[in-house]
């Protein structure tokens, strides 16, 4: 079953498209906002993959000049 957002529905629907298009249009959004969200997701990860390994070249260089 596809989501569909009832926003661009309704928006779609008063600017007086057809309701059958209306209602693709609106699911065709509902779509993008769901690969964006995987995208977010998949760069959060890099962002704590980034801070890990920053942390860790932080260690090493700390170790190196004061021990």
């Amino acid at each position: 079953m596809t989501t569909m957002i009832p926003e661009v529905y309704d928006a779609f629907m008063s600017a007086g498209a057809d309701e059958e298009k209306a209602r693709k249009a609106a699911e065709a959004v509902a779509e993008h906002e769901k690969r964006f969200d995987h995208i977010d997701k998949e760069l959060l990860l890099l962002k704590w993959m980034m801070g890990v390994m920053l942390a860790g070249i932080v260690s090493l260089v700390l170790k190196v000049f004061f021990v």
